[in-house]
């Protein structure tokens, strides 16, 4: 089992930064991928980034270029948001997928919102 508590969300204007992470508490020593989604108001989840237990990293084509993954130590896991938009704003959750046996665990989630 693997309890995943997100932090850092808020509000910000258009053009701004946040910082968002994932803290990650009891079966943390597999190989799970780490991935960001979000959910805006009135629409289905996405993925925003994912990253492996190798390093590799993987965004959404609408976040490219200003979001950045990265992994800060074991058990966090950080999404940077830069140049945010007003079309940024959602519920973003931290999720960690466990390829074997395949399994997703999620956190409770954390608001952005950005305005314009």
């Amino acid at each position: 089992q693997v309890q995943l508590v997100e932090s850092g969300g808020g509000l910000v204007q258009a053009g701004g930064s946040l910082r968002v992470s994932c803290a990650a508490s009891g079966r943390t020593n597999s190989s799970y991928i780490i991935r960001w989604y979000r959910q805006p108001p009135g629409k289905e989840r996405e993925l925003v980034a994912l990253i492996s237990k190798t390093g590799t990293t993987f965004y959404g084509s609408s976040v490219e270029g200003r979001f950045t993954i990265s992994r800060d130590n074991a058990k966090i896991t950080s999404l940077q948001m830069t140049s945010l938009k007003p079309e940024d704003t959602a519920v973003y959750y931290c999720n960690a997928h466990q390829i074997e046996p395949p399994r997703d665990f999620w956190g409770q989630g954390t608001q952005v919102t950005v305005s314009s």
